[in-house]
């Protein structure tokens, strides 16, 4: 008569040696995690190359964009992020390519006003960043 050999059920066996393999979580936030080439993330501005024609606002399908007019006469874009669906129709219609794409994904908060950013914020955050009027990730 034969014996019979026990086996281990596969959960168990596999189970068994994950335990001293390396895990394949990231350490995130402690390690910050690159974003692939291509990712829309929050929406980059440069100020000073808009002209105020409304395209963005025309064209976004979440109506997530809304132009006010600055006290510089000028209308400038407030983007709604908590409205926005990051199809980045707005970057595609921007004539003089004032929006583009930016790989910042960190966008948590417990409050729905840290997401509207309005004009004023743009150009503050590009004279007391750079000095030099480059582009501002938002």
């Amino acid at each position: 008569m034969a014996k019979k050999r026990r086996r281990l059920p596969a959960l168990i066996r596999d189970m068994g040696s994950c335990i001293f393999k390396k895990p394949f979580t990231e350490q995130y936030p402690f390690i910050k995690v690159s974003a692939p080439e291509g990712y829309r993330g929050r929406h980059t501005f440069d100020p000073e190359k808009c002209i105020s024609c409304g395209l963005c606002e025309r064209d976004c399908p979440a109506d997530a964009i809304e132009l006010k007019e600055e006290p510089s006469g000028k209308r400038m874009p407030t983007f709604y992020l908590d409205r926005c669906i990051f199809c980045y129709q707005c970057t595609e219609s921007c004539p003089r390519e004032a929006i583009k794409l930016s790989t910042n994904f960190e966008m948590s908060t417990t409050e729905t006003t840290d997401l509207v950013v309005s004009p004023s914020e743009f150009i503050s955050n590009q004279v007391s960043k750079n000095g030099e009027g480059t582009t501002n990730a938002i």
